[in-house]
């Protein structure tokens, strides 16, 4: 064959990728899209492929369209922060392992019992108590319902996230966003209903499966975004096309991604990805709009503490947190980089840390959904997966000036604030030195479903059926309760 028939058929030669990149710039492509519709189009419609069960709707009046959850994954000392407890004061020195030493995950570096570092003073017109490491939140304590009795069941944070994030300590099971999304769907078409914005320094505990959809359909996955730069990667295409061949050749591969799913209805994984490719197509815009800081005034900015290193990320979170919960995505999730909260180690400075990353952008959160009027629609949760010992952790060289706080399953403090929830609210008590909830006790259980009865659903109606079981948030035989003392 001859040089030059080689480079004719060459040139001439057009795979089916490039055929398609070619022919999608011109108004060939137009006229050929627009054909293959009208023939694709009585397959398309002729037996629509069978949908997972979504609700249609709540199941009474909502207080809440959607949920920021501002997850503090580590395990936040309660007694340092928002639950002072005079009597280690008075016994700080005492042994006391003895007495709680199946509760202790490192027994070996057991100490006494530890007063906090940290002064205490009450705050707003409720008295609420927070410590001196949080004076932004201080602020804002009057718009809150404290829960300081909460407690879990595992004192591992691997079971521990399992269960706060999705009701089980194992594995493979639908994380809270999952449920909400399932329940409810999204009420922007264009942006997920579930979206997450995860630490830039690193993923927490349990990575990604924090916010996995388990054995529900996979399109009610959490969807990160990143903070900074594309919010999601590949997002948007090689080169631009005119918006109306970019809406014909959407449809076109629409078209032909049902007939792919005809043929295989027993696929559920293909169901959710060609779901979340026809999602991504339309968050092009819709995405890029809801992160775009650029919109926000200097001093919403500086409220939210962009303009200092030490606040900048956790800050530009919460205002991205505001903005996408004003365009209608039902459940926000903000995670922190590995354990900041995990306090093994020298308490009085690596809680200290974490604060000063978090306290001004939450409170700022908070004053900023409320100036807007958008605090009473939605439901701001803070909390994380446990609480800590009232005893000392001692550091491996017993320097007492390093000592830290081992885990607790027994107490925890959260809070929630806007949504329906009343406002400077204290509910529950712990024991003198801040072991274990005594009074109005909420479990994780209790919690999920009130938060599901805020945002309109049934606890015990949300369910799907899975190996002859009606699976749910608030697990199976459980018998949880909506926390009815913090609805306003």
């Amino acid at each position: 064959m001859s040089d030059m028939k080689q480079e004719h058929l060459s040139e001439n030669h057009v795979n089916r990728r490039s055929f398609f990149e070619q022919v999608a710039t011109g108004l060939q492509g137009a006229a050929l899209t627009w054909l293959l519709q009208q023939d694709l189009y009585a397959e398309s419609t002729a037996s629509e492929t069978k949908k997972h069960p979504i609700l249609s709707g709540p199941h009474h009046r909502p207080r809440a369209k959607s949920v920021i959850h501002l997850f503090m994954n580590g395990g936040p000392s309660q007694m340092d922060l928002f639950d002072p407890k005079p009597m280690l004061d008075k016994l700080h020195g005492k042994e006391h392992f003895k007495q709680i030493a199946g509760e202790v995950e490192f027994p070996e570096r057991a100490g006494a019992l530890m007063k906090s570092p940290f002064q205490f003073a009450q705050h707003g017109e409720s008295g609420m108590w927070v410590s001196d490491v949080m004076p932004h939140l201080a602020k804002q304590v009057d718009e809150i319902t404290m829960i300081r009795s909460m407690y879990t069941t595992n004192l591992t944070h691997e079971p521990a996230l399992y269960k706060i994030q999705s009701g089980s300590e194992f594995t493979g099971h639908p994380a809270l966003g999952a449920w909400v999304s399932y329940g409810l769907g999204s009420e922007n078409h264009n942006l997920p209903a579930y979206v997450v914005l995860d630490d830039p320094l690193g993923l927490p505990v349990n990575g990604i499966e924090n916010w996995q959809a388990g054995f529900l359909p996979a399109q009610h996955q959490g969807t990160r975004f990143r903070a900074t730069g594309s919010p999601v990667l590949n997002l948007k295409p090689e080169f631009e096309r005119p918006p109306a061949v970019s809406e014909l050749e959407r449809n076109l591969i629409s078209r032909l991604d049902q007939i792919h799913q005809r043929r295989h209805q027993h696929q559920h994984q293909l169901e959710a990805r060609l779901s979340t490719y026809a999602l991504a197509a339309r968050m092009q815009i819709a995405a890029s709009d809801a992160l775009d800081l650029s919109q926000e005034t200097a001093e919403t900015q500086r409220m939210y503490g962009i303009d200092q290193p030490v606040t900048e990320s956790y800050g530009r979170r919460c205002l991205i947190a505001r903005r996408l919960t004003e365009r209608g995505v039902r459940f926000i999730q903000l995670f922190i980089n590995s354990q900041i909260w995990d306090s093994h180690n020298a308490i009085a400075s690596s809680l200290k840390s974490a604060c000063r990353r978090t306290d001004k952008p939450v409170a700022a959160l908070l004053q900023d959904l409320k100036q807007r009027g958008l605090l009473d629609e939605t439901l701001v949760m803070w909390g994380g997966e446990m609480g800590r010992l009232p005893i000392a952790q001692l550091s491996p060289d017993k320097d007492a000036r390093k000592s830290g706080r081992d885990h607790n399953k027994n107490a925890l403090c959260t809070w929630m604030a806007g949504g329906g929830v009343k406002r400077g609210l204290i509910l529950g008590e712990t024991d003198d030195l801040g072991f274990a909830a005594v009074e109005n006790r909420v479990s994780v259980p209790d919690w999920h479903a009130t938060m599901l009865h805020l945002l309109g659903l049934n606890h015990e109606e949300l369910f799907i059926e899975r190996n002859g079981l009606k699976e749910r948030l608030t697990g199976v035989g459980n018998e949880p309760r909506v926390i009815t003392e913090i609805l306003a």
